[in-house]
């Protein structure tokens, strides 16, 4: 196999300053005031809030820091340390992880669809939300102000978007990672329009203070306009790219490299793992021949003759393209 040569290729830029938060205490973690008596705390990658005695999410990759964090500012406040209602943006494990360190007592809080796949999921790390909303909900707590919403799916089928007020401030989590490009596949996400359309919905908040769920500084408004414009940019660069780029070749190369794997013939592009894969299972099955021969079972009821894949018609170097006003036309709808 031949190595590329990379000599020409430039280094990686360095990461801005502007991607990166604040330094982690010795502890591995930091915790920073959002404003008044809400509170954020990440290791890095992972954030939570506290807002009195209110948490909003539970990373695991945090976990018991979670509550050295609530002693601190509650020690520092003179104010109760006792977690009472535990609020979940949605069911990932990454996010919510660390709810069972909070015993029964603490009233969790989510939506419907949450409480319904985290009974499917069955995950003794994270108990079930026993109240639950389906469109909207407000929370009032402490004299503090805490509206719940959900605008349909888009990371999950159950993320919802948690507004602060009184805090001018917006929790809404795996939509933007702030300071930085998403992961593959938009953040994993399950419904991309839904994901596309959570931008305009979350800029339709008053708010200054974004809070994304991961990476390690608080995010704005700016960020999250910017990544709108980002997810619009690839959007329209893909239906620029269907209504231009002859896709043909691209099929044809695939379905030669496809048969020349399943026929074994040299020049194939990637190992043929079935080949792997019977192999394995017919030396099992010549394991047991002398049982069935015992039992008078043919040899080829165990082991039987594999056939021969034969391409039937045309070969495809005969297949030619059609001209391109009879060609169909392949466009990205949003």
């Amino acid at each position: 196999m031949n190595t590329p040569d990379t000599t020409g290729l430039p280094d990686y830029a360095p990461i801005p300053r502007s991607a990166l938060g604040p330094a982690l205490n010795e502890q591995g973690y930091y915790v920073g005031r959002v404003e008044r008596n809400l509170y954020w705390v990440t290791d890095g990658s992972y954030q939570s809030t506290s807002d009195g005695v209110v948490l909003l999410d539970t990373p695991p990759s945090i976990g018991h820091n979670i509550q050295r964090v609530v002693d601190e500012i509650a020690s520092a406040n003179g104010v109760s340390n006792k977690v009472t209602y535990l609020i979940y943006s949605h069911h990932h494990a990454d996010h919510v992880g660390a709810s069972s360190l909070f015993d029964k007592s603490v009233t969790r809080i989510g939506h419907e669809e949450t409480r319904r796949l985290l009974l499917r999921d069955d995950d003794p790390a994270r108990p079930p939300n026993e109240e639950t909303f389906q469109d909207r909900r407000t929370l009032e707590i402490g004299g503090e102000r805490i509206d719940l919403a959900w605008h349909g799916a888009n990371h999950t089928p159950d993320t919802i978007f948690i507004h602060l007020p009184d805090h001018e401030t917006l929790m809404l989590v795996d939509l933007v990672n702030q300071g930085w490009a998403p992961v593959y596949l938009a953040n994993l996400t399950e419904d991309i329009p839904g994901y596309v359309a959570a931008h305009a919905n979350a800029l339709a908040y008053p708010w200054k203070h974004y809070i994304g769920g991961h990476m390690g500084r608080l995010g704005t408004r700016d960020d999250v306009t910017l990544h709108q414009q980002y997810m619009a940019d690839i959007a329209e660069s893909s239906r620029k790219a269907l209504d231009s780029v002859d896709l043909t070749p691209y099929f044809v190369q695939a379905a030669l490299e496809r048969v020349s794997r399943v026929q074994g013939r040299p020049g194939r592009t990637r190992p043929d793992r079935s080949r792997t894969r019977d192999r394995e299972v017919h030396g099992r099955a010549r394991g047991r021949r002398r049982l069935h021969r015992e039992h008078d079972v043919p040899g080829d009821a165990v082991d039987p003759p594999r056939p021969r894949l034969r391409l039937v018609g045309a070969p495809m170097s005969a297949i030619r393209r059609p001209p391109i006003s009879s060609r169909p036309s392949m466009r990205l709808c949003a």
